[in-house]
């Protein structure tokens, strides 16, 4: 079978999925992150931060889908699927991604950013992390991305 071609994807539209699901967490009193999985240029999963309303540190978008991807996509199927994410994951999600194999990270918001707007320290940049495993690509749609963070109340 022949690789997919990412570049071919409709990253604003898989991006704006994303920032959707950034809007849902923060109006369900969660912090602002959404990400969807894509294999063939269609979306396979989604998931929206709920750290917060689940009472798990765990459950950041990108960590999640990690996992569920794992359960549910061999290694090779995972190599096909790209995750748009509303903000670079962290650290933590990550080391996720990584062990998940997905083939390419797109982001909207850096992790420097995301530290800017928090008041943190920037963390390691994913691309870091990912060196060797997935392709990482950002900042995409940076703009639209960095509003949905300014209305939130950081």
């Amino acid at each position: 079978m022949t690789a997919p071609d990412f570049d071919e994807f409709n990253h604003d539209a898989h991006m704006r999925e994303g920032f959707e699901l950034a809007r849902e967490a923060a109006a369900r009193g969660d912090e602002p992150f959404g990400s969807v999985l894509v294999r063939n240029d269609t979306v396979m999963m989604s998931d929206s931060n709920r750290e917060i309303t689940e009472d798990d540190i765990r459950h950041h978008p990108e960590l999640h889908l990690a996992y569920r991807a794992c359960r549910e996509f061999d290694p090779d199927e995972r190599a096909e699927i790209v995750m748009y994410t509303s903000t670079e994951p962290c650290p933590m999600c990550a080391g996720g991604v990584a062990t998940a194999g997905f083939g390419r990270v797109v982001y909207s918001v850096g992790s420097d950013e995301i530290a800017a707007f928090t008041g943190n320290e920037p963390t390691v940049p994913s691309a870091d992390i990912l060196d060797g495993v997935s392709d990482v690509v950002g900042p995409v749609l940076n703009d639209e991305g960095r509003q949905i963070h300014q209305e939130y109340d950081w």
